[in-house]
């Protein structure tokens, strides 16, 4: 009988050690392109690796034309299978209607708490100020993409498009890494 115990304990304790093994997200690159430069410019769009465990994203945007009352950002998530296919998502939202009532549309809301506690969006339309990231921490980035909504293993970018008033304004391009 003790025997029998022990096994049982044993195999119990193994299957809750795997249970613990969790993934990983780390940033692999960044791409800010701006496509019309009259209209804006990035300052800054980086990448850094403080240590092994502290790497953060940094954006700041320069508004060339204030304000900005009508954006929409197009968002879509690309899963490296054999080249980079579409996963998920793609989608494009009225970011002016969408920060009014950010309870209606949960796929963009999941999206939003990726980088609003470190950001300046956190406001709806129009927009007078230059827009900015600040040590988007991958740590923050690891618990959404592993606990809140947890994703597969695999290379990953999101890249999303900057529309203001009908017209692609800026490219962003997030790669990273869940293992």
């Amino acid at each position: 009988m003790l025997r029998k115990f022990s096994v049982f304990f044993v195999a119990i304790s193994f299957i809750f050690f795997i249970e613990k093994v969790s993934t990983k997200f780390e940033f692999t690159n960044l791409n800010c392109e701006t496509l019309n430069k009259s209209y804006a410019e990035f300052e800054y769009c980086y990448l850094k690796s403080i240590n092994r465990t502290y790497k953060y994203l940094s954006v700041k945007v320069n508004l060339l034309k204030k304000p900005i009352g009508k954006v929409k950002v197009r968002a879509a998530l690309f899963k490296r299978f054999n080249g980079w296919r579409p996963f998920m998502f793609d989608m494009t939202v009225d970011a002016c209607n969408f920060l009014k009532n950010t309870k209606s549309n949960p796929a963009a809301r999941y999206f939003l708490d990726l980088f609003k506690p470190y950001s300046n969006m956190n406001h709806s339309c129009p927009f007078d100020h230059d827009l900015i990231v600040d040590k988007l921490d991958v740590a923050h980035i690891n618990n959404q993409a592993t606990v809140v909504l947890p994703f597969p293993e695999g290379d990953y970018f999101l890249e999303t498009h900057w529309i203001a008033y009908d017209i692609d304004r800026a490219v962003v391009k997030l790669y990273g890494t869940l293992s």
